[in-house]
């Protein structure tokens, strides 16, 4: 893990396409600002959990159900 400090302000770039910048510090929050292209998806961490679960489920429906779906 690369651990980076920045200001309010600042910013961070993740190749050369993905700018996070630092737009407030509050208290114990940070506020980010995160300038990338439509075509890469950005989630919360807890979303993509979320997202990449659902996904596993969905895998898992039985064949023959999914079968019965697509005839109703």
């Amino acid at each position: 893990m690369l651990v980076l400090s920045r200001k309010k302000g600042e910013s961070i770039m993740i190749g050369d396409q993905i700018e996070v910048k630092i737009l407030a510090v509050e208290g114990d929050q940070i506020k980010l600002g995160i300038v990338a292209p439509r075509s890469v998806k950005v989630h919360r961490s807890e979303v993509f959990k979320a997202i990449q679960e659902q996904n596993r489920e969905a895998l898992a429906t039985p064949k023959d159900l999914l079968e019965k779906l697509k005839r109703k």
